[in-house]
C-alpha cells in the first residue's frame, strides 16, 4: 500500500471514529420529525401510560409550532401520561436536554395540595421496578402554576414520585424554552443513591383534580452528555 493511501485510510479511520463517539454523545428520546403533522392520539412508537381515575383522553396532536416540531398536550378534567421505552447509560449521557412551550396552567394548581396535584404538560423520567405500583421510581420535571422554581416537592398522592419544579406562574408562558437537567445528580438528590439506567421516558398533564385545562408544547427530547448539544 503507498504511503498517501495509508494515510489517507488512517484519516478516514479516525473521522470515522469521531463520528460514532459524536453519534454515541447523544440518546434521543424523541424529535417528532418522523411523526405526521397534525396525527392525533398517542403518537407513533408512544404508549398509553395509565393512572388510576385519570380518565385519560389522550387530547394530543403532533404540530409544527414556529418552525418547530412538536407534540401539542392539552387536557380538561382529565389526567393523560404517554410513556417511551428507552435505553439510556446515565453515566455517558446524563443529561436530559428538551424543549417545550408552556400556554397554559392549571387555574389554581398546587402540586403540594393533594386535592389541587395537576400540572401543565411535562417530563418524566422512571425507572420500572416490580411490583410497578409500589417501587417504579419517577421524577418529573415540571412547571408549576403556584409552588416556587428550584424546589423539589414529593408527590402528595404517590411516594414514587419527586418534581423538580423548573418554573413557576405565568411569567414566559407561551415561547420555547430549553431546559437541560442532569438525571443522575437529581435521582442522587431525591433518592439518596446512584441510579441505575432509566427505562422510559414519559410526557404527561393533568387537570383532574382542579378541573381546569392547561396547554403546553413538548419539543425534542434526548439525553447527551454533560456539556454536549
Amino acid at each position: 500500500m503507498k504511503a498517501c493511501s495509508l494515510v489517507g485510510l488512517l484519516v478516514f479511520c479516525l473521522l470515522a471514529s469521531s463520528a460514532a463517539r459524536a453519534v454515541e454523545s447523544v440518546s434521543l428520546v424523541e424529535d417528532w420529525t418522523q411523526q405526521v403533522v397534525g396525527a392525533s392520539g398517542v403518537p407513533a412508537g408512544w404508549k398509553k401510560y395509565e393512572t388510576p381515575g385519570g380518565r385519560p383522553v389522550y387530547d394530543f396532536t403532533v404540530v409544527s409550532d414556529d418552525g418547530a416540531r412538536g407534540l401539542r398536550v392539552r387536557s380538561r378534567d382529565e389526567h393523560s401520561s404517554i410513556a417511551k421505552e428507552v435505553h439510556v447509560d446515565l453515566r455517558a449521557t446524563p443529561i436530559l436536554e428538551w424543549s417545550w412551550k408552556v400556554v397554559k396552567l392549571p387555574e389554581g394548581g398546587d402540586i403540594r395540595k393533594k386535592e389541587t396535584s395537576d400540572l401543565t404538560g411535562h417530563v418524566l423520567v422512571a425507572w420500572p421496578r416490580m411490583p410497578a405500583l409500589l417501587r417504579t421510581r419517577l421524577i418529573g420535571y415540571v412547571w408549576e402554576a403556584t409552588a416556587p422554581a428550584g424546589t423539589m416537592e414529593r408527590s402528595r398522592k404517590t411516594s414514587l414520585v419527586t418534581f423538580f419544579i423548573l418554573h413557576s406562574g405565568p411569567a414566559e408562558l407561551g415561547r420555547w424554552m430549553v431546559e437541560r437537567r442532569n438525571v443522575r445528580d437529581d435521582y442522587v438528590r431525591a433518592f439518596g443513591e446512584e441510579p441505575s439506567s432509566p427505562g422510559v421516558v414519559a410526557i404527561s398533564i393533568d387537570t383532574n383534580d382542579t378541573h381546569s385545562t392547561a396547554e403546553a408544547v413538548i419539543g425534542r427530547i434526548a439525553f447527551t452528555q454533560d456539556g454536549a448539544k
